[in-house]
């Protein structure tokens, strides 16, 4: 793989060649930054995990340099903070037997920058080398910037590829702001009450973060227990952990499709269903 930063790495748990690790990924996930792929895909990283015809790869755009630091991190400078957070990226592949994990090594100015196609090619070259069935990013309604701007740079480098590579799935999940204000019809559910050891090992690989002030080892595994509560009001528990992402595939089929008008529906069919229930008891 040639990709526009030369400092750009691509880490392989087990070894195999790069082409082959890349060629058997059934399931893609495109994140921000290190860390995110374990925060927002631990669905498809429990269903690969010890499948011999499934595998999870894991991209991540940005380099880690403005990641907040304290503790024995706080003295770190920028460059020593990407070492450690690319590190954390490959300890956490380790630890969830990914096919192979890509680091792009981008500054989270270029990824938000609209015009830089270096980005879209450096994803599409990816989505070629994998073509995988599933593809797993950030959702659009996400509140963190470079979140946002790395789902659509995906939506972008998707609708430039054929009919026949396009993925059979694209999903937009949660990190800055919880999906339950998503109708749950619309809501796309991924249980994840299995391998909670797994699941935790994956987010404690991040010390650097949870050093730093950052619990999103206890939040995220918190919002997955509250998603499984709270998702049905009228009936028990019938899962521990659970949690929401929203299908993006219309974006990728249809490349006249609006993103904001795309994203707006969501939103203000959420308002109609609150107007809608309040009017109701009025």
């Amino acid at each position: 793989m040639n990709f526009h930063n030369k400092t750009a790495e691509i880490f392989i748990p087990d070894s195999s060649p790069i082409q082959q690790a890349l060629s058997r990924t059934t399931h893609l996930a495109i994140a921000a930054h290190q860390d995110d792929i374990e925060l927002f895909a631990a669905g498809p990283v429990l269903e690969c995990f010890q499948k011999p015809d499934k595998w999870f790869t894991g991209v991540v755009l940005t380099d880690g340099r403005s990641s907040p630091r304290n503790g024995i991190y706080k003295d770190l400078s920028d460059d020593d903070m990407r070492s450690v957070r690319f590190e954390e990226q490959k300890k956490a592949a380790f630890i969830g037997e990914y096919s192979a994990v890509v680091l792009l090594d981008y500054p989270s100015s270029v990824i938000k920058d609209g015009s830089r196609m270096d980005v879209v090619d450096d994803i599409l070259a990816l989505l070629k080398a994998t073509h995988p069935k599933h593809v797993y990013t950030h959702n659009l309604a996400d509140k963190h910037d470079s979140h946002v701007a790395s789902a659509l740079r995906v939506i972008q480098s998707l609708r430039r590829l054929s009919e026949s590579e396009k993925p059979e799935k694209l999903y937009g999940c949660a990190v800055w702001r919880s999906l339950d204000w998503v109708l749950d019809e619309e809501k796309v559910i991924i249980d994840l009450s299995s391998r909670k050891n797994l699941q935790t090992a994956l987010l404690k690989a991040y010390d650097s973060q949870i050093m730093g002030g950052k619990r999103y080892d206890l939040a995220t595994l918190g919002r997955r227990r509250a998603n499984a509560t709270f998702y049905e009001s009228h009936k028990v528990d019938s899962a521990s952990g659970l949690a929401y992402s929203m299908d993006l595939t219309p974006l990728i089929i249809d490349h006249d499709q609006d993103v904001i008008k795309f994203i707006e529906g969501f939103i203000h069919r959420f308002a109609n269903d609150v107007a809608m229930r309040i009017e109701l008891f009025q």
